[in-house]
């Protein structure tokens, strides 16, 4: 069995990043030239880590399935970006944002990957307006921000429209910069297909240009992934559509360690689920929790009106209303961690309280804020503060100016005006913490293969803030990466360029080929996306928001049986020298149909809860989740042997140095 070293270094934590900078070993940037990277992956980690490399002098191979680098699933990411700047005076620190992303993460996770996050997140706002992203400004021209992701201060930086899509195009004007140098060469619409190991090495990826069917072989000195989360094995989820495991588990599978598949996080302000239609669903930023406040009617007469439609929930007297997350959470309030809001939610229409005709939805409701904001305008503008219709004019004015596209975007799809009457939302899946294991320099257990951002498991636990997504996937590419790759690059300058001519290529090539061949000649009668939807439906009733030993055994044996369905019965129909994207979704859900399968694995070893993975055996009188720190204080890191079934577990102990692990409280 393999032993990990996460190879975090010794000394202060306050200085084990510095420290590690000033020891590590160094490329010249004569010997940059000389050294070819790969990057899989176009979102703001490798768009970013692309970028850098490529300023280094490194020849940086980028690749994308989509048809432009622009379409990666962090343009979608609405909310905003954490960083420790302070600019409010309101307490917050590097240290504070390393102890809330502990603590939010109900210490499951490495600290010291976590400390340096906190460290370089002030470093990202400043490369950001370096770039001309259009942060949000007060009216004195500094930088706005606001708070969420259950956090006492503010340290979450916006732009207006979506946050993701204006860091993206930030870090694509770095990138297509060194596009028009040649330092990087761009292939989209190319689609990775398995990595090439060389002597233990990872020296070069297969890809499947996704227009013709061309099967490539591409080499380089060390392979970057960057490919994101995994939250589309429960085929609902806040996720484009082409967001897979693929490239991840096809590492996985050549050795890397998979760690925490478990550790899956439901977002609580999504668009409640409209029929088996959907194939996405959709976010609203966790920012609207800032000003609209969480409520569901206390009497259940007043629920079975609303959903008979016999009663507007603006007819609902505030005496009747339930602000639950205030109730429950009082020092948080509605800015408690996702996993906590999102399970209250859950509780509330367990109980019977949900407001839609399904009964699973909760009321996000911004009179109060909208009140609030105008009576603070009147005055400001020396108007009647007692004019209601007036404050409420001006109230709305305020919100749009702050979440409009958001209620824009919810008015379209609902047909419902959200200035009048409140929102609906309900939980979803969303963002992974799980995903392949990384040390200290986000090297894989593969020596020359790395991972980051969301594709990695390691900055944030078993539960992750809300806006520090994109931090850490600026924090590896910007920051971290270029450093610690060069570590591992220095022995290199020597190698010469990588030949592809080689019985490894060969052999990775023939696979890939033989699974593609098997795909298009099947024959079967059922298609993949019923494949993936039936794995969805196991994933979300068993491995959801709440697991139990019995669901969780009854899930792996079912994703067994489902998977060896589809290798029978799945049809993929047209050729594999053509634009297929039948079959490219066919190996996307092969992939995930082993990774369910440890994932249900992974959650039935964790016998207790922590954050998003939530056992019913393990929680407390009030149904908040039960650690058990004596026993699963541990990174679960594990190892391919074949089946899922056949995985090994390798555990990655958790020492903390400078957090006192504790019960959460919200209270």
């Amino acid at each position: 069995m393999a032993t990990l070293d996460s190879k975090i270094p010794k000394g202060p934590m306050a200085d084990k990043w510095t420290n590690h900078k000033s020891h590590i070993n160094l490329v010249s940037p004569a010997n940059k030239r000389l050294i070819d990277v790969i990057v899989v992956g176009t979102g703001l980690a490798g768009a970013s880590a692309s970028a850098t490399l490529a300023e280094l002098g490194y020849n940086v191979k980028t690749f994308c399935f989509q048809d432009s680098p622009r379409r990666a699933h962090s343009i979608a990411a609405q909310g905003g970006i954490n960083a420790a700047k302070n600019y409010q005076g309101d307490g917050d620190s590097t240290y504070r944002l390393f102890y809330d992303t502990i603590k939010g993460g109900d210490y499951r996770s490495r600290e010291a990957n976590v400390h340096r996050l906190a460290e370089v997140s002030t470093n990202i706002i400043d490369q950001c307006v370096a770039q001309g992203v259009p942060f949000a400004r007060d009216y004195g021209g500094l930088l706005d921000n606001r708070s969420f992701g259950g956090v006492l201060v503010s340290r979450t930086f916006y732009a207006k429209g979506q946050t993701g899509q204006q860091l993206l195009l930030g870090a694509y004007s770095a990138m297509n910069r060194q596009i028009g140098r040649g330092k990087i060469k761009m292939y989209n619409r190319h689609e990775m297909m398995d990595i090439v190991l060389v002597d233990g090495k990872a020296r070069g990826i297969i890809t499947r240009n996704l227009v013709n069917g061309q099967i490539e072989r591409h080499g380089a000195h060390a392979v970057v992934i960057a490919s994101g989360g995994y939250g589309n094995v429960f085929f609902l989820s806040t996720n484009a559509m082409g967001s897979n495991v693929s490239a991840g588990w096809k590492i996985h599978k050549k050795g890397a360690h998979f760690a925490n598949p478990c550790f899956t996080q439901i977002h609580p302000t999504c668009i409640p689920v409209s029929g088996d239609h959907q194939s996405k669903l959709t976010l609203m930023s966790e920012s609207l929790r800032n000003d609209g406040r969480i409520w569901v009617p206390k009497n259940i007469e007043d629920v079975n009106a609303i959903r008979e439609g016999k009663l507007k929930p603006t007819e609902i007297a505030e005496e009747n209303r339930d602000y639950y997350l205030e109730r429950r959470y009082p020092a948080f309030g509605n800015l408690v961690p996702r996993d906590v809001a999102s399970r209250a939610a859950k509780e509330r229409c367990d109980a019977g309280y949900g407001v839609n005709k399904t009964g699973e939805a909760v009321y996000l409701d911004f009179a109060s804020a909208i009140m609030r904001y105008g009576k603070e305008q009147a005055h400001v503008k020396g108007l009647n503060e007692n004019d209601a219709v007036l404050v409420k004019k001006l109230g709305q004015d305020v919100v749009r100016a702050k979440y409009g596209n958001l209620f824009q975007m919810y008015e379209k799809i609902v047909d419902q005006n959200p200035y009048e009457t409140p929102m609906m939302i309900y939980p979803a899946v969303h963002y992974t913490m799980g995903g392949v294991w990384v040390d200290y320099n986000l090297m894989t257990s593969i020596p020359g293969c790395y991972a980051i951002g969301e594709a990695n498991f390691s900055d944030h636990g078993a539960n992750r803030l809300g806006a520090s997504a994109l931090m850490q996937g600026l924090a590896d590419g910007y920051f971290v990466l270029p450093y610690t790759i060069g570590d591992y690059l220095a022995s290199d300058i020597r190698t010469g360029a990588i030949d592809t001519n080689t019985p490894e290529f060969e052999a990775a090539e023939k696979a890939v080929k033989d699974q593609i061949d098997a795909f298009v000649n099947n024959n079967g009668k059922n298609s993949v996306d019923s494949y993936h939807r039936k794995l969805g439906k196991i994933m979300w009733n068993k491995c959801g928001m709440s697991r139990n030993a019995e669901g969780l055994k009854e899930a792996i044996a079912e994703i067994k049986a489902l998977r060896e369905d589809f290798y029978k019965n799945v049809n993929v129909p047209g050729k594999a020298n053509e634009f297929n994207e039948q079959l490219a979704k066919a190996g996307r859900v092969a992939d995930f149909l082993e990774l369910g399968e440890l994932f249900a694995k992974d959650a039935l070893e964790r016998t207790e809860s922590c954050g998003g993975h939530f056992r019913e055996e393990s929680q407390t009188p009030e149904g908040e989740a039960l650690r058990d720190d004596e026993n699963f204080t541990f990174v679960s890191a594990w190892e391919y042997k074949g089946e899922p079934s056949e995985a090994v577990l390798v555990k990655e102990d958790l020492n903390y140095e400078e957090i006192e692990v504790k019960t959460r409280s919200y209270k």
